[in-house]
Parts: C-alpha cells; structure tokens; sequence
C-alpha cells in the first residue's frame, strides 16, 4: 500500500509600510502608528505539480501586487472606528490612502486578511492542487501574529 505525501512549501513578502490604531485599546496602541508587515505562507499539497513544486514561486506577482495595494503606505482604520469620518476626510483631502477593514485591524486581523486572500489564489492558480494552511504576520522582529486553519 503506497502513502501519499503530504508536501509543504514558504513564501515570504514584504507587504510595506502601514499605519493603523486601535480606537479602543487603553494603552498607546489608541493612537496612529505604523509599521512595515511581512508575512509568510505555508503551503500544502497531496500532490506535487508536473516540476515537482508544491508551488510555482514565479506566480506570486499578482498577490503580492493585491496584498501590497491593500497595505503600503496606507492608513489602515476599522470600520467601527469612531473616527472614521475624520480619516475619510484626511483620505478626501489626499492627506493619507484609507483602507477601511470591515472586521477591524491589528496584525491578528491582518493576518486573517493575508490568509484569506492568499488561501483564495492559490486555490485557484493550483485547481484545488495547493492551499495555505498557515500564515504569520509581523509588524517587527519581536511581535507577529499566527493564523491556522
């Protein structure tokens, strides 16, 4: 009886510099600030493709682009931010780029973003072949977060 190999591959992409605040936090974390993101993918796969890859590295273009889009040099606010007209009117008056996340911000729900979106184009630039499984996002050497699914 033959196993089936379960294979994994890593991408690792500098996704820019963002800034971002917690309205709610009780702490600094209230106020603007940013930082440069990173993430890495973990990818699997039952079967690897006709060069033996989990993954074609070369086709990360398009989802770096999306992933860069969303978070270089952005101001990046949560939906229910109670100021939310205020960075719209900052956005209006081509003093930041806003991006509004719906489920709120913070490297947890960055990642969450990451994972999700990059889960969706591997799906679909492998057939179903190849999916994320886990993604780590950093806003510096010392604190990241981990999505898993």
């Amino acid at each position: 009886l033959a196993l089936k190999c379960l294979s994994e591959g890593t991408k690792k992409l500098i996704l820019g510099s963002c800034a971002f605040r917690q309205p709610f936090a009780d702490s600094h974390c209230k106020f603007i600030h940013g930082y440069l993101l990173y993430v890495k993918f973990w990818f699997e796969c039952n079967e690897l493709d006709k060069n033996n890859w989990v993954v074609d590295f070369g086709s990360f273009k398009k989802l770096k682009d999306t992933l860069e889009n969303k978070f270089d040099h952005k101001t990046c606010i949560s939906a229910d931010d109670p100021e939310l007209h205020t960075f719209k009117e900052l956005d209006k008056s081509n003093l930041i780029r806003l991006e509004i996340f719906e489920n709120g911000v913070g490297i947890e729900k960055f990642a969450e973003y990451c994972y999700d979106v990059a889960n969706k184009y591997i799906r679909n630039i492998t057939n179903e072949r190849c999916w994320v499984v886990k993604c780590e996002l950093w806003e510096h050497k010392n604190n990241s977060a981990i999505v898993l699914r």
